[in-house]
């Protein structure tokens, strides 16, 4: 087993990691519990772009390096030429922790023929049939180098918060996929009883595809209670949701950002394993229904609003 910081602080890790905005958020306790154990040693991560700057602007790695590159693409080549440049950069890590999904080991070999590093695999993702939280799954992997029940409750820190002048509940009705979604008309209609008989201001959050469905909501409700933020960078989301005092979503990226930044929340959850994917936050509800999504009326879900968001 290789220490990284054993020597000096030029000791250096690298963890690459692909995947959703969920599934980056879900592995950053495996990023907390490496600063933690080994913290002389220059931590990187080698990921999107979109997610990259939540772990440098956390403070969870000391540098970051973007995985969508052609220089990158070739190590995922069986035959064709190695970018130099990659080359130097995989070289220089003692340890390279490695999330990808990789089924015929081609990055595996070709970072294996140019770089000394020890080489760890993690899963891309849970098995689905052993139903292990997702962030205790992108733990196992370092008990490699000696880390043992580290916290798997992902946490991140964006500085202060931005003034907001009422209570808000920040609501994020959409998600990577439409069957994760509850239905926009009761989301209209839950939106108009909440601001009905609540004091809050609603921060509605989207990204680009959902632009027009926060648009459509907005515009049933009375504009001056309501905020759109639409198409953000997730630093500036993340920090917009450290202002709230409540979160409101589904299964997805956003609701595990509300999550890690410590927000109390209720999520509407289909039909996905929430035991393994779920935030493992104990301040985040799921709120679930036999028949799926469909089954949730407005009214269950208000009640849920009204007890959570004002108890």
């Amino acid at each position: 087993m290789v220490n990284p910081a054993a020597s000096s602080k030029r000791g250096k890790i690298l963890v690459i990691r692909g995947g959703a905005i969920g599934d980056f958020i879900l592995t950053m306790p495996a990023l907390a519990a490496l600063r933690n154990q080994f913290p002389e040693a220059h931590l990187e991560l080698m990921g999107y772009n979109r997610t990259n700057g939540l772990a440098l602007e956390g403070g969870l790695v000391d540098a970051v390096q973007s995985i969508e590159s052609r220089s990158v693409a070739s190590f995922f080549s069986r035959k064709g030429p190695l970018d130099p440049s990659m080359q130097e950069y995989f070289s220089g890590f003692a340890v390279i922790i490695c999330y990808l999904y990789d089924p015929d080991a081609l990055f595996q070999t070709n970072i294996a023929s140019i770089s000394k590093a020890q080489f760890i695999v993690g899963s891309h993702r849970p098995d689905e049939q052993l139903s292990v939280p997702a962030s205790e799954v992108f733990l196992k992997p370092l008990e490699r180098l000696a880390i043992f029940e580290a916290d798997p409750v992902p946490a991140l820190s964006l500085g202060s918060p931005p003034n907001l002048n009422l209570p808000t509940i920040a609501i994020h009705p959409g998600s990577g996929s439409e069957l994760k979604n509850w239905p926009e008309v009761r989301w209209q209609s839950l939106l108009g009883k909440i601001t009905l008989e609540m004091p809050h201001q609603i921060l509605l959050i989207g990204g680009e595809a959902e632009g027009q469905r926060l648009e459509r909501l907005a515009g049933s409700m009375d504009r001056d209670r309501v905020q759109l933020l639409l198409n953000q960078p997730l630093v500036e989301v993340g920090r917009a949701l450290l202002a709230a005092n409540f979160f409101l979503g589904h299964d997805s990226g956003i609701s595990h950002l509300a999550a890690a930044m410590g927000r109390p929340g209720l999520l509407l959850w289909g039909k996905s394993n929430h035991t393994i994917w779920r935030p493992p936050s104990r301040k985040i509800i799921v709120l679930q229904h036999p028949l799926g999504l469909e089954g949730l009326t407005v009214e269950t879900v208000l009640n849920q609003v009204r007890r959570l968001a004002l108890g």
